[in-house]
């Protein structure tokens, strides 16, 4: 696919989805079936407008069925379904109607809050509407088909992806809103962190933990000894997650950060990307001068390259007030953006998983997340 769009001052290339893929490989397997001409090629409208004319691979045509595959390339993306054959295979039923089976490879969802039943094969409803509009493009009249879809490495592949934590197993989903693959796409990625808050209330649970990342987690579940289900990574996003948790009725929620994240928060930022916003260094200059320190140590704060370059001048200075400030308005701050729906406590640590502060707030979320 040659279209491009720039992230970050790179030229990246576009791609295409799963469900793309399976809807190209069925409506190519439905055409041979019917003509029983092989196809080198297969013209697919995305929902996106676009349309594309994608290779066939693996073709099998014999009288009761045709086969074929089409290879997922999700461009400069860093996916890692990427490279997968998905494979389509048609048969015909006089009954009209088109039937959809899921084979190897494809995953099956076991928890609910996702858009496909627990119990059901994980392909989306717009992948599903793609597939059944593509086939009915070259279906007989009169007939019918069933479809069967498997991707061979499709189990392992789910592996590297968020399938596991999303309760979905066995396989990769069939997944795409546009049918584009856009690189390095923050609705992607968004997409992906409030299916995983939407399962976690699907539970029945109202209260949750946001951390930033990997480190996060860590601390909240080793320090305070929260089950690491009950933690939900919010990467940049804290504002639209905290949307997402209001939207959904979540109660309560623990945020917990180092002070590089923190800090922006408490300053009213709510995408922490440093491309979006980054204050760090004269909110903390602020805090500090409000804390009582010197010009001198404002400057020096202010100067300063990393928050952990800031903290050392901070606690050299008995600035340590500093962290309770970030605290409290990070917990003031994110209960008025949500409109007060939703309780928030905060805890502060730092780059060595230390506790650096945990207002009360934090102390009563962290009792209710624990049962």
């Amino acid at each position: 696919m040659e279209q491009y769009v720039t992230v970050g001052g790179r030229r990246l290339r576009k791609g295409y989805t799963t469900g793309t893929c399976a809807a190209a490989a069925a409506k190519a397997a439905v055409y041979m079936l019917a003509s029983g001409n092989k196809l080198e090629k297969v013209k697919v409208h995305t929902p996106a407008g676009i349309a594309l004319e994608l290779p066939v691979n693996d073709v099998i045509v014999s009288n009761s069925f045709a086969e074929c595959s089409v290879i997922k390339d999700g461009g400069d993306d860093p996916d890692a379904t990427t490279g997968l054959k998905i494979f389509a295979r048609a048969e015909f039923t006089s009954d009209g109607r088109i039937e959809l089976k899921a084979g190897e490879g494809i995953g099956t969802v076991t928890l609910p809050g996702l858009k496909v039943e627990p119990g059901k094969p994980a392909i989306n409803p717009v992948p599903l509407k793609m597939i059944h509009e593509s086939v009915a493009q070259v279906l007989p009249a009169g007939k019918g088909a069933i479809l069967t879809l498997r991707v061979p490495g499709g189990d392992e592949a789910a592996k590297r992806t968020y399938n596991p934590k999303l309760g979905i197993v066995g396989g990769i989903s069939i997944i795409g809103t546009t049918g584009i693959v856009e690189p390095m796409s923050e609705d992607a990625w968004k997409e992906t962190l409030a299916l995983e808050l939407s399962i976690l209330r699907s539970k029945g649970h109202k209260s949750c933990a946001f951390v930033f990342g990997n480190y996060g987690e860590d601390f909240v579940a080793s320090v305070f000894g929260i089950q690491r289900d009950m933690i939900v990574k919010v990467s940049n996003f804290i504002g639209f997650m905290l949307d997402k948790a209001a939207n959904l009725g979540i109660k309560t929620v623990l945020v917990a950060g180092h002070l590089g994240k923190l800090v922006k928060v408490a300053g009213g930022i709510f995408h922490t990307h440093s491309r979006t916003a980054d204050a760090r260094m004269e909110i903390l200059a602020a805090y500090s001068g409000l804390e009582g320190a010197s010009t001198d140590a404002m400057r020096r704060i202010y100067s300063c390259r990393t928050t952990a370059e800031a903290a050392a001048i901070i606690e050299s200075e008995g600035l340590e007030r500093v962290y309770k400030r970030i605290v409290a308005n990070v917990s003031e701050k994110c209960a008025d953006y949500t409109y007060g729906k939703v309780f928030i406590g905060t805890a502060l640590f730092s780059e060595d998983k230390k506790l650096l502060h945990a207002d009360e707030n934090a102390y009563m979320a962290i009792k209710e997340l624990k049962g």
